[in-house]
Formats: structure tokens, sequence, C-alpha cells
């Protein structure tokens, strides 16, 4: 087997082999940590790489199976963490100078979870400054590239995990969602990227962001993000937010198809401006739902309208979240802060618990309206992001309207389903002139992750495409 077909293996291929003895843990872990010193210099999608932790993992792993101890379903299985996610012993730096260095010494609920199921953790993952932008840069790590175009933008907080899952740095790789962090990287990327219902994967500590970031898997095939998905899942005291039910067999379940079901589509909310090229690969997309016996339905702008009051929903509560959290850094930090950061802390600055309460009130229509729109329908199907991946060096396209910090206007069609707490899913569904990926975006009714997982691996078998590799 070739050392690159070794490292896009999925996981669902990978794992039988390891429990059967056919392949070694550590020999998946060396190659794969060998392609990662390859490319890294290239690529940056690593904040820090753990080599001598995931060759302990690996042997240990690779221990227990030839001694024929039981192991978990990720046995030898390599996955990489967000820097925004809490990890032991190994720094959390969020993408910024303000935490460089910082260590904690408890792993997030999630983390523990994917190594009792043996996975073997290879490191941590770029993210912007924070999570608070769709744009691969940060002042702690620079520019994370985009592997099918070097230079360009790989996608939001996320960016490492989107970049290391399309380059072949392994099956299994984590991200957060606050705006659309896993769809955004997904789409830029050409990976598959769900964002999970809230509380379907515990986040701890918890957010005080009005809990609208999910965790969750990123990988190049439905069956990994099912499998990594399962384990991540399930109710946990530290997040009093985590559902109760614990999860489906997401990979058991996963092959049930779509036939019947009945799917809205939209193809801008009745706002969003999209690039033509997105909008022409999306909407021949589209056609594969119908081809495989769905009943599909363009929504009316009538019906939609009310989706036209996200942009100034959005607006509000980004700045003044990043308010909140980050005023406190501007005394000694600014200088040193990601510029848009810096404007968008002080965006978001001088308005009153009465203005938050009001806005918190349209906020929570809004919510129920993505809610009802759903009742007669099983799928909505939109866009992922506006527009294919631009110059990372640049927080808006050239050919979009220029802002200080707003960078949202090209993401309309991800932060309402933060807000919804629907599950929410990217599918590579083709390539721009420029061989850029472009994704469609899954939507389920809340709680309903199963039936976005199914929809998506229902439209990957009609639209394969992880066999196409970036020119890395």
């Amino acid at each position: 087997m070739f050392a690159d077909d070794l490292c896009y293996m999925p996981a669902s291929e990978l794992a039988p082999l390891i429990r059967s003895k056919q392949i070694s843990p550590v020999e998946v872990c060396e190659t794969i940590l060998a392609r990662i010193d390859a490319l890294e210099p290239s690529l940056n999608a690593f904040v820090i790489v753990t080599p001598d932790r995931a060759m302990d993992a690996a042997k240990a792993v690779e221990a227990k199976i030839m001694k024929g101890e039981a192991v978990g379903p990720l046995a030898g299985i390599t996955a990489t963490i967000k820097d925004l996610a809490q990890t032991a012993d190994v720094p959390t730096q969020r993408g910024s100078l303000t935490h460089k260095g910082n260590v904690h010494d408890t792993d997030t609920p999630f983390v523990t979870r994917l190594k009792n199921a043996g996975a073997v953790i290879l490191g941590k993952t770029t993210t912007s400054e924070h999570g608070w932008k769709g744009v691969s840069q940060s002042p702690l790590t620079g520019i994370t590239h985009n592997p099918w175009k070097l230079g360009y933008n790989a996608g939001a907080s996320s960016a490492g995990a989107g970049t290391g899952a399309a380059a072949g740095y392994g099956a299994l790789h984590q991200g957060s969602d606050g705006a659309g962090s896993i769809r955004m990287p997904a789409h830029f990327c050409g990976v598959f990227g769900i964002k999970p219902s809230l509380g379907r994967v515990p986040s701890w500590p918890v957010s005080n962001t009005d809990q609208v970031s999910h965790n969750g898997p990123m990988t190049r095939t439905i069956m990994d993000s099912a499998m990594m998905l399962k384990v991540m899942s399930g109710p946990h005291p530290w997040d009093h937010y985590t559902l109760e039910a614990p999860p489906a067999d997401y990979p058991g379940l996963l092959r049930k198809g779509v036939g019947g079901l009945r799917v809205a589509y939209s193809p801008d909310l009745g706002h969003a401006r999209v690039d033509p090229e997105v909008a022409d690969l999306v909407s021949a997309g589209v056609k594969a739902f119908e081809e495989m016996g769905c009943q599909v339905e363009q929504v009316s702008d009538a019906d939609i309208a009310f989706a036209k009051e996200g942009p100034e929903l959005i607006r509000f509560f980004w700045a003044v979240h990043e308010t909140a959290g980050f005023a406190h850094l501007l005394p000694e930090w600014e200088n040193k802060l990601d510029p848009g950061l810096v404007a968008c802390i002080k965006a978001g600055d001088g308005f009153s618990a009465v203005d938050y309460m009001k806005m918190r009130g349209r906020k929570l229509s809004y919510m129920e309206a993505w809610h009802r729109l759903m009742d007669p329908y099983d799928l909505l199907i939109t866009p992922a992001v506006s527009v294919a991946a631009f110059p990372a060096d640049r927080l808006n396209p050239e050919h979009w309207p220029q802002h200080e910090w707003d960078w949202v206007q090209w993401a309309e069609f991800s932060y309402p389903f933060n807000f919804s707490n629907q599950p929410a899913a990217s599918i590579p569904c083709g390539f721009t002139q420029a061989g850029l990926p472009v994704g469609l975006q899954v939507v389920g009714k809340r709680f309903d992750d199963l039936g976005v997982l199914q929809a998506s691996a229902a439209f990957e078998e009609a639209r394969p495409w992880a066999d196409k590799r970036p020119p890395v």
C-alpha cells in the first residue's frame, strides 16, 4: 500500500484492518506523522503536533490488540483536535498571543471520549483568533493554506481541521461551529463537516455566547463522521445543555436512503448574495435529491421572508459577544490582536442590557420561525457558503463589499442554524472552473442529526467526491 493511500484511508476501512492485525496502528501513525512533517511547511494546519504522545497511544493500542484485549471503535485511528478545545497537558492557545503557552490539566469531555474509544490524537489544529472570523489566519499561527490553492482561505475557525482532512492528515478531525466554522472550512476544502444539534456533543467549559457553538466531526467520508459523532455524543454532567438521549447508531443506520422525503430548497434564503458559479453547482446538486426520489420544493420568498432579519441579528450578537468576551484584553493587547477582532469588539460596545434583551427577543422569534418553516419538510438544502475560496490575506473577497470586521456577508447560510440549534452539514458538490471546491448545505429538524447524516450519505453515493485529492 502506498503511504498516501494509507493517509487517506477512511476510518471505516482502516479500523477493521487494525483490529484484525492486518495493519499496525504504529505504522499508520508513523506514516501520517511523516506526511504531516512533509506538508506542514506549506499548509500550516497545526498549532502543535504531538508525535511522542501519538506514538505512545498507537503502541498502547497495538499492545492491546496483540494480547487479544477489547479495544474501542476508533482503536488506532488518528484524530486531530481544534485549538479552541481544552486539552490536558497540551497547550490550548486559541489562535491568540493572549493565550500563548496556556496549558490546562483537564480534557474537554469529547476529547476524553475519543481517547477512550482508542483514537490516537496527533495534535492541535489552527483556528482564527478566539474563533472570531471565517478566514484561515491568526496572529499566533499566520495563514493556514487551502490545500487546493496555497495562499487561499481554508475557511473559518476550524481551518486547520478542514485542511488536515483534505490533505490526508488521517481520517478524523474535530471542529467547532459558532456561525459556520465546521461547514465553512468543509466547503472551502472539499470535505464533509456536520454541526450537530445543540447538546448532542458536550461543550465544556460551557460557552457564554448564548449557546451557538457546537462541536462536531470533519472527515472525507460520511461514514467516518458518523463513527466519530457517535463516540463524541451523549449526555455529560459538566454541560447542562447536553441532551438526555444517547446518540443513535449513526454508522449502523446510515444507509437508509432518502426516497420519499420532502425537501425544501432555498438558493438564497430570500436575501443572500451568491456567486453564480457557486449557485450553479448547488442547483445541480439539488437535482441529485430529485433523482433519489425526494420531493423537492423551492421555498417561496414569502415563506422565508423572516430570514431577512438574520443579518441584523448576527451582526449585533457577534459584535456584542466579542465585546463581552474580549474587551478586557484591549488595554494590554490591542496592538497584538487581529485588527478585525479589535474593530468588532469596539463595534459591540455601548449597548445596554435592555438593548440586548430586546434583540434576544427578536432572535427567539427568528429561531421559532425556522422551526415552523421546517414543520412540513424533512430537510432544507441551501448553498453552504456564497463564495469559493479567496486569498487568505483578505477578510472579504475582492469582488465583495469591504468592511473592517464584517465577514458574515458572504456566509449568510450558516449562522441561522446556530441560532436555531438545528443540525446542518456541508457536503462537497463540485468544483469551480478554477478547481476550488464548493459545498451544499443540508439542514435537518432539531435533533434529527441521523437524518442529516443519512441524506448526506445518499448524496455521497450519488455524487461521490472522496477520491478527489488536492494537488499538495
